[in-house]
């Protein structure tokens, strides 16, 4: 018996040898390592059968080691249990290779994981003693050590020896595993094509060098033409250049004249400006003479106007004395009068005292009623700045709740539309109805709105909350109906649940780090808060700290609560209804999104109460300043009245003395006029006295400035005449610079042109120079090399002192550029249609026209050969083919024998395509399944999956007796057959498999049918899986043997 050391959860294999009860010397222990079964089993193995598998740490075992029979070894149990391990470990324990498993295709990887090595051990039996075969593997190297009898050897000694014993692993026949169920066809790849360049494309590639040559003849006449043509340029610029220079020459020759009258015409122009030069000095020094006559003329005058100005001043200064003199009279003669008439005026200072008095008093009335203004302004000053504040915290609570509101609006359009529907309609509800929860919910501290948010979900955090059905319908109606809003909406319940006490007090729950509660985390209104109480429990939910989540499986055994929050996690508590366990489950927090703004909507109400009152004050106020201000406003009037009454009295007490002073200084004014008299006759005698004189020296000023102003006209005269000569000078000289400027202008351009064509001169000649070196170059000519007298034509003349010419072969090619190039254009496009060409095609034709001679003198040469080896092939063919015909035959005759049992039809035959092809015989397997088809080849694509497994297993069974081998595996053949035929296969396998001298058989299943015939002979193996499995070291079968009957023994008789 064989088990798993393994103890963990993990599934692990166990596999059970066929316990036998009558032959208890069959028994193999668990760890059993003797080198040859039990005398009593050793006349049923055949010559290299499997007596033992060992395995450790190998897939999925730790230590087993399983003990077939020497007929039918059934090992059955579930998928994934280890049953294919076993084959795998017969496979590598043989020197199989790991890639026909199809697993893996280094052996490392079929060691168990977390291990570093692994080992297989298969133990054969053998007549002249059992061969263990043990295989050591090495993860970390990839690398198998390989032992026979527990001493060293190399992996080609353990292959010689298991096919010493007739085990062929890699052969479907005898060792069929899993992957290899499905019939597979091999094609093989046609050898080697026949050469397809031969004579067309030598004669293509010819064509082709053709073109080239006559390209590179082309590109080599190119630079030789259109040297030519350069070196034509050249000549022509050549020519123009010298015509220019004779122009230039002629255009100098003539301008000598012309400058030598420009010289002359020029010394007398100098001459000219000279006497221009002298006469305007002269009329400057006489123009200065009449200026300076001028200035003392003028002078003269402005004496005369001064003196008459003079005396006209005072001429008006005694008219002026005399206007005042008499305004002063009158107004003396006015005051007085006035005198006369004032009144006394003695009797009007008792008046004065009695108003004065009033005003006092008035003015006493006025500071009090103005004090009490300025307190009133103070107080409304006060009030205003307290309701900007409360305004100011108004505003605040206000742009909370529009970002509370814009989050609605932003996730919930809907929801944030019907709020807005139902500020403007509540008049239409007989209770008050409550917008979203979101919106009423206020929290006390930010940092908790998470766990309120985790544990409303979104659909009644946006859900109106209404305190009537009636009141709901109405709003469903016209919300849902009319405006088709996607909205929520929620009863409150009937009986409050806001104040239900939780059923343990929040102090037994500290000692576990929790602090709160859900409810006491915000404040909501009232039947909001009971819907929350009633519906979601946030009155029973406590919430904790990061020290509750370290203790969490404490605070889950001792508290039985429900729900419960940590710091980052929500944990829901259930008790299983079947088994009463108590089942937890944690889910991370979100972050909170919609409840991070707090709103104090209480406070918001208190502050637009204190608004409402300090409005009030205001108003009083206003009322108080509009009565004091009309109070003020009348003694205003008041003052203002007895201050005029007291000004008048004051003004008429004070009127006769302010008269006499007038009446005084006005005396006083006029004595002093009256004494400041003027003689005007005698002012107006030396004035005309004074005037004369200066007309006398006026007369002879003028005098001398008519001298000096004929003198400068005659002298104007004379500087006319020589500016005109000077002038005619200038013209002559002005019209020869013109022509001598146009000669120049013409000069320049033709020094231009000159300088132009030399430099196009001496570039083409460069050019020429650059063009015969790249001639010569294409030519592979040197630079002083002539050219060959066979290939020279016309020699041309080359500017830079050399002879050459092209190539003969170039007279027959187009003389133009455009020629060549349209011709090269031509013979580039024939020559790019050879594609495909190789340049060794013809060195390859060569080449193989050399060897079809060589081959041509060896073919005759081995003909004959060949004839010899035919005969002798014949000969032995005869020894070979028929004995396989007739092994062939008598494998069809079971085979169809098998198939008429299962009433169907099949037949194998040996399959020939070409007699003298030895590699392509193979077997043929035709099937009918059904009566009414007819033989088909067997197929992957004819055949299901179920009938290609019954083949391939009859085929099998017939090549059971017929081909001796030790053994055979066949891994889940069963797997794609129906139940009928399934069970006809297994009972033909068990009689086939379990009759005498037969071979090992492992058949491995992971089901079977129910009710089918067993043999004796058959081994059954069951391979079991599970956290609970025994470990191997405990595994006694014949202790649970002797148990099961003393169990059976002491029960009592029916």
């Amino acid at each position: 018996m064989a088990t798993s050391s393994g103890k963990t959860s993990t599934p692990t294999p166990l596999a059970s040898k066929r316990p036998l009860p009558k032959d208890p010397s069959s028994e193999v222990p668990s760890k059993k390592k003797s080198s040859a079964p039990p005398l009593s089993l050793s006349g049923h193995f055949v010559e290299g059968s499997i007596v033992r598998i060992a395995m450790e740490n190998f897939l999925t075992y730790d230590i087993c080691e399983v003990c077939p029979g020497p007929h039918l070894n059934m090992i059955i149990g579930a998928n994934g249990t280890g049953k294919s391990s076993i084959v795998c470990a017969i496979c590598l324990g043989l020197a199989g290779k790991p890639a026909f498993m199809g697993r893996a295709d280094k052996v490392g990887f079929f060691v168990k994981r977390g291990c570093s090595k692994g080992m297989v051990e298969i133990e054969l039996f053998r007549s002249s003693g059992n061969l263990v075969i043990t295989r050591e593997i090495d993860v970390a190297k990839n690398q198998s050590f390989w032992f026979i009898n527990k001493k060293s050897t190399t992996q080609k000694v353990v292959e010689e020896q298991v096919a010493a014993l007739n085990i062929q692993v890699g052969n479907l026949c005898q060792f069929l595993p899993q992957t290899s169920c499905k019939e597979k066809t091999e094609y093989l790849e046609k050898m080697v094509q026949r050469n397809e360049r031969y004579k067309q494309d030598v004669e293509r590639f010819y064509e082709r060098k053709r073109h080239l040559d006559l390209i590179e003849m082309l590109e080599a006449k190119r630079p030789w033409v259109e040297y030519e043509n350069v070196r034509q340029e050249y000549e022509e610029v050549k020519l123009a250049r010298d015509r220019v220079k004779d122009e230039v020459r002629k255009l100098k020759d003539g301008q000598i004249p012309i400058t030598r009258r420009i010289e002359e015409i020029e010394m007398q122009r100098h001459n000219l400006e000279a006497q221009i030069k002298a006469k305007a000095t002269d009329i400057k020094e006489t123009s200065q003479k009449c200026k300076q006559k001028q200035d003392v003329i003028e002078r003269k005058d402005k004496h005369i106007e001064e003196l008459q100005q003079a005396l006209i001043v005072k001429q008006n200064a005694e008219l002026d004395r005399q206007r005042r003199i008499s305004n002063t009279r009158k107004m003396i003669e006015d005051l007085q009068n006035e005198l006369r008439t004032t009144e006394n005026c003695v009797n009007l200072q008792p008046q004065i005292d009695d108003i004065t008095n009033d005003l006092r008093r008035v003015q006493d009335e006025k500071e009090s009623c103005e004090s009490e203004i300025i307190d009133k302004l103070k107080e409304r000053e006060t009030l205003e700045k307290e309701k900007k504040s409360v305004n100011d915290q108004i505003v605040q609570f206000d742009n909370l709740m529009n970002q509370k509101e814009d989050k609605l609006r932003q996730r919930y359009r809907d929801t944030y539309d019907a709020v807005l529907w139902l500020r403007n309609n509540r008049d239409k509800f007989k209770q008050r109805v409550y917008e979203p929860i979101m919106l009423t919910i206020n929290m006390k501290d930010n940092k908790n709105a998470k766990y309120v948010e985790n544990h409303i979900p979104p659909n009644d955090l946006r859900a109106f909350v209404f305190e009537s059905q009636e009141d709901m319908e109405v709003f469903l109606k016209e919300v849902r109906d009319n405006k088709k809003l996607r909205v929520n909406a929620v009863i409150a319940p009937r009986s409050s649940y806001a104040d239900r006490a939780p059923s343990r007090s929040l102090n037994e729950l500290k000692q576990y780090g929790f602090f709160s509660y859900l409810r006491e985390l915000f404040d909501a209104p009232a039947p909001v808060m009971s819907y929350l109480c009633s519906q979601y429990h946030i009155h029973e939910v406590p919430v904790g700290t990061e020290r509750t989540r370290e203790r969490i499986e404490r605070v889950i055994q001792e508290t039985r609560l429900k729900q419960m929050y940590t710091a980052e996690e929500k944990y829901v508590v259930k008790t299983s209804f079947y088994s009463n366990k108590v089942i937890s489950s944690n889910t991370s927090l979100k972050v909170a999104q919609f409840l991070t703004v707090t709103v104090d909507l209480e406070q918001r109400r208190h502050l637009e109460e204190h608004l409402k009152e300090i409005n009030r004050k205001l108003q009083a106020v206003e009322s108080g300043l509009i009565a004091l201000r009309e109070k003020n406003k009348h003694l205003e009037h008041k003052d203002n009245e007895l201050r005029q009454r007291k000004k008048e009295l004051l003004e008429r007490k004070n009127k006769k003395r302010q008269l006499e002073q007038k009446i005084s200084s006005k005396l006083g004014s006029l004595k002093l006029m009256e004494q400041d008299t003027c003689n005007l006759e005698e002012e107006e005698r030396k004035a005309n006295t004074k005037i004369k004189e200066i007309n006398v020296q006026k007369a002879k000023l003028v005098t001398e400035l008519t001298n000096l102003i004929k003198i400068c006209t005659s002298l104007h005269i004379q500087k006319v005449d020589l500016i005109l000569q000077n002038t005619t000078v200038i013209s002559e000289k002005n019209k020869l610079e013109s022509d001598y400027m146009a000669a120049s202008s013409q000069l320049r351009v033709k020094e231009q042109h000159f300088i132009e064509l030399d430099e196009n001169r001496q570039r083409l000649l460069q050019k020429c120079k650059e063009l015969m070196r790249r001639a010569r170059q294409v030519c592979n000519l040197g630079a002083e090399q002539t050219v060959p007298q066979e290939y020279q034509t016309q020699v041309p003349n080359i500017p830079n002192g050399h002879n050459s010419s092209p190539p003969m072969a170039f007279q027959d090619l187009p003389n133009t550029l455009d020629e060549i190039d349209a011709l090269l254009t031509e013979e580039r496009s024939r020559a790019s249609c050879f594609t495909g060409l190789n340049p060794t095609v013809v060195e390859e034709y060569t080449k193989r026209e050399e060897e079809i001679e060589q081959l041509t003198e060896e073919l005759k040469i081995k003909k004959v050969e060949l004839d010899k080896y035919r005969e002798s092939i014949s000969q032995v063919k005869e020894r070979w083919l028929n004995p396989l015909k007739e092994l062939v035959e008598k494998i069809n005759e079971k085979f169809s024998n098998f198939f008429s049992s299962m009433q169907c039809a099949g037949e194998v035959d040996l399959h020939i395509e070409n007699e003298e092809d030895y590699d392509k015989y193979g077997i043929r397997i035709r099937v009918k399944f059904r009566s009414s088809t007819q033989l088909h080849e067997l197929t992957p694509h004819h055949q299901s999956g179920g009938e290609r497994s019954v083949s391939t297993m009859l085929y099998l069974m017939a090549l059971q007796e017929l081909n001796r081998c030790p053994f055979r595996v066949v891994d889940e053949i069963n797997q794609g057959m129906d139940p009928i035929n399934e069970r006809r296969v297994f009972e033909m396998v068990v009689n086939t498999a379990c009759k005498e001298n037969t071979s090992q058989y492992f058949f491995i299943t992971p089901k079977l049918l129910q009710n089918l015939p067993y043999s004796e002979k058959m081994t059954v193996l069951f391979v079991y899986n599970g956290p609970h499995m025994l470990e191997p070291n405990r595994w006694n079968l014949k202790a649970f043997q002797r148990r099961r009957r003393r169990i059976t023994f002491t029960q009592p008789s029916q």
